[in-house]
């Protein structure tokens, strides 16, 4: 019978008819090399592929995201493999749902680990999450490559097994940000924010990073993860807020960003938000016409825009989002496009950690960790399409641009992008110091 692999994107490809491919590589050498297409594979010590365990949010608060970063992800794969793979070996996605569920993320790392033999861990996004799967994950020595925003990962709250090079925290976020707010928007800002981790992340760096700037944040607002009803807390804005700052995820923040405009009617303060209230959501949508001239943090802009160079528009391309950033196929489906770049971005620097490495086994996992600990530069171009970056392997964290846009006319138009550089922080950690 017939063996029959999935690959990356789904297809399927035989064991036979692979099995003929090798027998006839190998009768004509380096002439078939040598032409267009052809993927190395043979040269490989193994030829079985490289399993990155992917954890991904099918199912609970995070579903829209785990929705494109799954797509993102088999992009990405396909293309490492049409390049060759990683050591001449296929890349091979391995997911399993963590309902974006703490408890189930620390289980679906041990089936990576202990059932599935995965080479890697890789994906996670909710902070929660992360913070119940990363201890597990350095119990089994799993590389695990975290695709979230939170601090969690560079203020040593982690180990060594667990990294995040692929995109930024949210104190590098709102460091960058907070001059911007500050000297246009308003110094007496009020904070929206949802009531765990990552919540708990923009209220003590952005309050910190607005002090610094000689700007002050009067109220903090923390709302449940729970809540689907957001009206009764907009009365606790103080009338002298400058500035209104939000940052709400999950399934209700199309609600969150109603209500807001209904409290406020048609004046309301300059409002600042983090573009995680409204991914996935189509700035068209009935009831957000009062976002028009309001501003927002992009990871990566969602639209366009007139002046994107070729390794943006080969982006968007290979993971197949028109110029709104919804899907090709469908408008309707809009993408969490400040995110899931991430996700791309995040597999190849796995990719060029293992060949720095010389990955070939589950034994090699500590030569990855210290490759890619000795990264620095990450230049723009088409495997970090969202701009240049700069890694720090003592804290495992990676800095990079960030992205202001104002709502004009129904799109995000950018209006100012920062600098690795202006994210920068000292040090809380070095992991090179740990033992594995």
């Amino acid at each position: 019978m017939t063996e029959v692999k999935k690959t990356a994107a789904g297809g399927a490809i035989s064991r036979r008819t692979a099995l003929k491919g090798l027998a006839a590589a190998g009768a004509t050498g380096a002439g078939l090399g040598a032409m267009p297409g052809f993927v190395p594979y043979i040269q490989a010590q193994s030829s079985a592929p490289i399993k990155v365990g992917f954890q991904v949010h099918r199912t609970g608060i995070g579903a829209a995201y785990g929705r494109w970063y799954d797509r993102t992800t088999l992009a990405a794969a396909d293309l490492i493999n049409e390049m060759g793979g990683i050591n001449g070996r296929p890349v091979e996605i391995v997911a399993e749902d963590d309902g974006t569920d703490p408890k189930r993320g620390a289980e679906v790392v041990e089936k990576f680990a202990s059932q599935l033999g995965c080479d890697v861990g890789f994906g996670t996004l909710f902070s929660h999450v992360v913070m119940g799967s990363a201890p597990r994950a350095g119990e089994l020595k799993l590389p695990y490559f975290v695709v979230s925003e939170g601090h969690h990962v560079a203020s040593g709250a982690l180990n060594r097994w667990t990294i995040q090079p692929g995109i930024c925290d949210v104190k590098s976020q709102v460091l960058a940000m907070a001059p911007f707010v500050s000297k246009n928007l308003g110094k007496k800002a009020t904070m929206i924010f949802p009531d765990y981790a990552f919540g708990h992340d923009h209220r003590d760096f952005f309050t910190a990073a607005m002090e610094a700037q000689g700007a002050e944040v009067i109220k903090h607002i923390a709302i449940p993860p729970t809540e689907t009803s957001y009206s009764k807390y907009f009365p606790q804005i103080p009338r002298e807020t400058e500035v209104l700052y939000h940052v709400m995820v999950g399934p209700g923040v199309l609600t969150f960003v109603k209500e807001l405009g209904e409290f406020f009617g048609p004046s309301h303060p300059p409002i600042f938000g983090f573009l995680d209230s409204l991914e996935a959501v189509d700035l068209n949508s009935p009831g957000l016409e009062f976002l028009d001239g309001t501003y927002f943090w992009e990871g990566m802009p969602r639209y366009l825009q007139s002046d994107a160079p070729d390794p943006v528009k080969f982006y968007r391309d290979r993971v197949g989002v028109d110029d709104n950033g919804a899907s090709a196929s469908d408008p309707k489906d809009v993408s969490t496009f400040a995110h899931m770049f991430g996700c791309w971005e995040t597999l190849f620097v796995m990719k060029k950690g293992m060949e720095a490495a010389g990955y070939q086994t589950t034994a090699d996992r500590q030569k990855l960790i210290e490759a890619v600990e000795a990264m620095e530069e990450m230049p723009f171009g088409d495997e970090h399409p969202q701009g240049r970056k700069v890694f720090n392997g003592k804290t495992h964290q990676v800095f990079g641009p960030q992205y202001i846009s104002k709502v004009e006319g129904g799109k995000l138009v950018v209006q100012a992008e920062t600098t690795a550089e202006d994210s920068f922080y000292p040090d809380e950690v070095d992991y090179t110091t740990q033992s594995f």
